[in-house]
């Protein structure tokens, strides 16, 4: 617009204002300009795509096709090109109305925004625009850094090693005595410990802070060693094996739930009885049921229970020698679909059964480790398929459950003192790990990784101057827990590997603890204040004494402890018999009462004079009392000899 057309007003506001422009003006729009200049440059792209099309055509019809591309590229390249032509002269039709604007010109790179919002028409195809050329290398220079990148992640998925959570550990502090028993629950939030010193300790990652202080500790069986504790598949109960014969089941917070009946030990044969006669040895839950756990024991059964019914197990299964003599399990578990139940026996056996079909085995081995050796951990891998045995022969191997009869891998001089050395399969089924044990101050008890496929000792880390008993490789966190013979439990882990577990405590700090806070009078001297404030001078104890002195109570000599024989009421040292403590608290009369009549009578005086018990009932009835008066025969009889005397 002009300036003739600019709003009357606009001089005398200035003139008032201070200033002469109000910043810029409203732009106006030519519709039918803008449309014309689309429907133009709409045309000129399609008679571009069509001339392109038909020269393609005619090269193939000649044969060259592997030439065709080449002049279609730089065509697609000479775009921008034409686009900034034809962006300059829809600019230089935008120039006139632009250029009534009132300020400062715009900034280049903001035209050329604008301009490039302005363009109408069919959009370019995927992968073109103004630095295609650019990107196309570019993009072939991130290909081969993926390609790169994607080999070496190849490569550490090819390698299990690469997946083990090693780097960073925590030591919880379980007590002085070997750590017998690890539990964790499913989600992994909660750790319990049990030990030979009859404790379990529940242990919370979310709770716990640097300190790594345990929330609870417990003895629920008492004077038993703990065997085994582990969470069922929800994680709301624990199960508790130790030395006794009933196991039990808590909750999460170790308050009891069950116990298990303890059977009749004078009954021979122990699938009439209602549960254990002897010592146990190792439990567990069933991965599906959440209400089933099974037990075995010393008196050669294994028996499958229900959490509702603590009265009597569900079923039993008696293992038998090759002469069909009992036999004592030491370990059993169930297959990863709780349709197996496997036992490993003192006499070296592994023996399977169906779950539903408790008298014939499914599987039996006989020779699967030295006999009268116990076999310490039995665990089945995440595939169904295999079943990894740790023998007190110190051995580990590897069966195949379809091929019962030999293992499939074996690994010796694996040093295994103790009946409840773990064996676990790691979350991938690719490696096996176990703990060996060592005697006092001769070595460190090591963590050993094996190749599941090879068997070959792949890795171990030595974590304590004592035996590795328990071992537990955790799917969720990916973390390992280890539990030693000198009363540590330590949590292995990953920071970029590892979720939440022993990284949620590690990063707090430890609480600070609450000083008891002496409370002492705090003396306020104001010399102005009003009399009634004003604290009482310390005055002096002498002019207190003589007072003191001169109180009678005060001043009374206590008396001293008798000495000798007791008199008036006070009785001397005594002993602890019953007769002298009547003696002392019954006050000796010293009056002598050889004369009963005078003793009789002592009191007629006193009782004529002032009568209260009986005269005052029998006043009117009463008689007079009448006393035989001494004769002087009386007199001369008691003169008369004793042999004169008659005899009554």
């Amino acid at each position: 617009m002009d300036e003739a057309e600019k709003l009357p007003g606009d001089g005398d506001i200035g003139s008032v204002m201070g200033f002469s422009g109000f910043g810029k003006k409203a732009r106006t729009f030519d519709l039918e300009a803008i449309f014309e200049q689309t429907r133009r440059t709409a045309i000129e792209r399609s008679q571009r795509v069509l001339e392109e099309r038909q020269k393609g055509t005619e090269m193939e019809e000649e044969g060259e096709s592997s030439k065709s591309v080449k002049p279609s590229v730089p065509s697609q390249r000479d775009k921008p090109a034409t686009r900034v032509q034809q962006s300059g002269s829809s600019s230089c039709d935008s120039s006139d109305s632009d250029s009534e604007l009132v300020g400062p010109p715009v900034p280049p790179q903001h035209a050329a925004q604008e301009d490039k919002d302005e363009l109408v028409g069919p959009p370019l195809p995927p992968g073109y625009g103004d630095n295609t050329a650019s990107s196309d290398e570019d993009d072939d220079d991130d290909d081969d850094d993926d390609d790169d990148e994607a080999d070496t992640k190849d490569d550490d998925d090819d390698n299990p090693v690469k997946k083990i959570p090693d780097t960073h550990e925590i030591i919880l502090q379980h007590g002085t005595k070997t750590v017998s028993a690890l539990g964790l629950d499913p989600s992994g939030a909660r750790l319990v410990t049990g030990g030979y010193d009859y404790d379990v300790r529940f242990w919370d990652f979310a709770g716990m802070d640097q300190a790594l202080q345990a929330f609870r500790s417990l003895q629920p069986c008492e004077c038993h060693q703990i065997k085994t504790l582990q969470y069922s598949i929800t994680g709301d109960v624990l199960l508790v094996v130790s030395g006794n014969a009933q196991a039990k089941v808590l909750d999460r917070d170790g308050f009891n739930v069950m116990e298990c009946v303890k059977g009749d030990q004078y009954i021979v044969d122990m699938a009439n009885t209602k549960g254990h006669t002897a010592m146990l040895n190792c439990g567990c839950w069933h991965p599906k049921i959440k209400e089933e756990f099974m037990t075995c024991s010393n008196d050669g059964t294994v028996r499958t229970w229900d959490v509702n019914s603590e009265k009597k197990h569900k079923s039993v299964f008696k293992p038998r020698s090759q002469q069909g003599k009992k036999v004592v399990p030491t370990c059993c578990t169930y297959s990863r679909d709780g349709k197996l139940i496997a036992a490993g026996c003192q006499d070296g056996t592994i023996q399977i059964w169906d779950r539903n079909m408790s008298v014939h085995t499914k599987f039996h081995c006989r020779q699967a480790h030295t006999p009268g050796s116990d076999t310490s951990c039995l665990c089945f891998s995440y595939d169904g398929i295999a079943l990894a045995s740790r023998g007190g022969d110190d051995t580990l191997k590897i069966w195949d459950i379809r091929n019962f009869r030999k293992p499939v891998n074996e690994a010796n001089r694996l040093t295994n003192y103790f009946s409840m050395t773990d064996c676990c399969f790691s979350p991938d089924d690719r490696l096996v790990v176990t703990g060996t044990s060592v005697k006092k101050e001769e070595g460190n008890g090591k963590l050993v990784f094996f190749d599941r496929a090879s068997f070959q000792k792949v890795y171990e880390i030595e974590v304590t101057n004592a035996s590795v008993v328990r071992c537990l490789w955790h799917p969720k966190l990916n973390q390992i827990m280890v539990g030693t013979g000198n009363g540590l439990a330590k949590v292995y882990y990953d920071p970029v590997k590892s979720h939440r577990g022993a990284k949620l405590c590690v990063v707090k700090s430890k609480r600070k603890e609450k000083h008891a806070e002496t409370l002492t009078q705090d003396y306020i001297i104001t010399p102005h204040a009003l009399p009634m404030f004003r604290e009482a001078r310390q005055r002096s104890t002498r002019k207190q004494l003589e007072k003191d002195r001169l109180d009678p109570k005060k001043s009374h000599k206590p008396e001293p402890p008798v000495s000798g024989p007791g008199r008036g009421g006070r009785v001397a040292a005594h002993g602890g018999t019953l007769s002298s403590f009547i003696v002392k608290n019954i006050a000796l009369d010293k009056t002598d009462d050889s004369n009963p009549r005078e003793a009789i009578l002592r009191h007629a005086k006193e009782a004529s004079e002032n009568p209260y018990w009986i005269a005052p009932a029998y006043e009117q009835t009463q008689p007079e009392p009448v006393f035989a008066e001494e004769s002087e025969e009386d007199e001369e009889a008691d003169k008369e000899p004793e042999w004169k005397k008659r005899k009554i």
